[in-house]
C-alpha cells in the first residue's frame, strides 16, 4: 500500500478531526476516550490492521491499546503454529 492509499483511508477516520494527542494518551482514562471515538469509525478495522502490520507500538489504533495489539499479535503467532494460549506453558522467570 502506498502513502497515498494510506492517507486516503486515514482521512475517512473518525480521528481525522481530533487532536493527535487524543490517540496517544498517558493514562487509562485517555485510552477510553480514544476508544469511544474509534467505536463508530468507518475505518476501524483497517486502522487496526495497519498498526498490526507495521508493528506500531504507541497509541490507540483501531480502538486497541498497545497492550491489546501485542495480545492480538501473540494470538496470531500462536494460531499460525497451531497453538492456543491455553496450550503454551509459560517460561519460569528467575
Amino acid at each position: 500500500m502506498n502513502e497515498y492509499q494510506i492517507a486516503k483511508w486515514m482521512q475517512r477516520g473518525s480521528c481525522a478531526h481530533e487532536p493527535p494527542s487524543t490517540f496517544f494518551p498517558s493514562d487509562g482514562v485517555g485510552v477510553e476516550v480514544a476508544r469511544r471515538i474509534c467505536a463508530t469509525c468507518p475505518v476501524k478495522e483497517r486502522c487496526l490492521e495497519y498498526a498490526l502490520e507495521n508493528r506500531i507500538e504507541h497509541g490507540v489504533w483501531g480502538g486497541c491499546s498497545e497492550r491489546e495489539r501485542r495480545r492480538i499479535l501473540r494470538r496470531r503467532r500462536l494460531a499460525a503454529q497451531g497453538l492456543t494460549e491455553d496450550t503454551v506453558v509459560p517460561t519460569p522467570t528467575r
